[in-house]
C-alpha cells in the first residue's frame, strides 16, 4: 500500500475491518483549532501508531475519541456505534469495550495497583471480591508484574512498573481496543523496548486493536503496522514505515529519515 495524502481523508478498504471510524472531526479551543475536518480509520487487529509534531493535537484527539474533550463537529464511531446518537446504555457498552493507558500512567495514589486494576471491574461489572481479586492477580501476571506488586502503591513503583501496572488496568475487562498515550516515554531504551515486545505480544494473544500515540521511532519500526501523521491539523499521510520512508513530505522526511533517525539505523 502506498502512503496516502489525501487531505486526512483515508479510505479503509473494507469497511467491515474498521473499529473506529473518524470523520469530519474538528476540536478548537476557544478561537485556537486543534484539528480541523480531520479523519481516520483504525483496522481490527492492527497496532496504529499516532505521530505528529508537540502541540499538534495527538493526544487532544485521543481524547476526543473518547469523550473526554468535547468537539465541535464530526462523527466518531466506535464497533458500529455513532457515539453521538447512542444511548446511554449503548455508550457503557463500548467504554466496556475499549482500555486506556494515560501517559502519565494516572494511577489512583491513594490505591494499591490490585485496587486500581479493579476500578473497572467495580464501576462495569457485578462480581464478588474473591473473583475480582483473582482476576486483578491474573491481569499483573499478564502485564509481566510480580504477585507482590499487587499490594504496593503507586508510590513505591518504578516508571516501568507503573506502565505496567497502567497497563494491566486497561486490560480489566478484556476489551477488544487499547489506547495507548505516549507508553514509552520515560523509560529507558531496555525497558520501552520490553514493553514495545509486550504490546506486540498482547496483541498477538489476545487479538487487541492497539492506537498508540508515540513519539518513539523504535516502536513505530517494531510493532506498528500501519502509522498515521497529524499535522496542518489533520492526518497528512497514513501508511506502514516503508511507506514514511519514501513519502516526501517535510516534515515526514525530517522524522523518518533526518539525522537523529538515521543514528538508529
Amino acid at each position: 500500500m502506498d502512503a496516502e495524502d489525501t487531505g486526512g481523508r483515508e479510505t479503509a478498504g473494507d469497511g467491515a475491518g474498521v473499529i473506529l471510524s473518524v470523520k469530519g472531526v474538528t476540536v478548537a479551543f476557544g478561537s485556537k483549532v486543534i484539528l480541523d475536518n480531520l479523519d481516520l480509520d483504525v483496522r481490527r487487529g492492527e497496532v496504529l501508531g499516532f505521530v505528529g509534531g508537540s502541540g499538534t493535537g495527538k493526544s487532544v484527539l485521543m481524547r476526543a475519541i473518547l469523550g473526554l474533550t468535547p468537539r465541535r463537529s464530526g462523527k466518531i464511531e466506535v464497533f458500529g456505534h455513532d457515539l453521538d446518537r447512542s444511548t446511554a446504555a449503548e455508550r457503557k457498552m463500548v467504554e466496556r469495550r475499549w482500555g486506556v493507558l494515560f501517559q502519565q500512567g494516572a494511577l489512583f495514589s491513594s490505591l494499591t495497583v490490585k485496587q486500581n486494576i479493579q476500578v473497572p471491574m467495580r464501576e462495569h461489572l457485578n462480581l464478588s471480591p474473591k473473583l475480582m481479586d483473582e482476576l486483578a492477580m491474573l491481569k499483573l501476571e499478564l502485564v509481566g508484574l510480580p504477585q507482590d506488586a499487587a499490594g504496593k502503591f503507586p508510590s513505591e513503583l518504578s516508571g516501568g512498573m507503573i506502565k505496567r501496572a497502567s497497563l494491566a488496568r486497561a486490560l480489566a475487562l478484556d476489551p477488544d481496543l487499547v489506547f495507548l498515550d505516549e507508553p514509552t516515554s520515560g523509560l529507558d531504551p531496555i525497558g520501552a523496548a520490553a514493553f514495545d515486545q509486550l504490546i506486540a505480544n498482547l496483541r498477538e494473544t489476545l487479538g487487541l486493536t492497539v492506537y498508540m500515540v508515540t513519539h518513539d521511532l523504535d516502536s513505530l519500526h517494531s510493532i506498528c503496522d500501519r502509522i498515521a501523521v497529524l499535522g496542518e491539523k489533520r492526518v497528512l499521510v497514513i501508511g506502514t514505515i516503508d511507506d514514511m520512508m519514501k513519502n516526501d513530505h517535510p516534515w515526514v522526511v525530517s522524522y523518518f529519515r533526518g539525522e537523529r533517525a538515521l543514528r538508529r539505523i
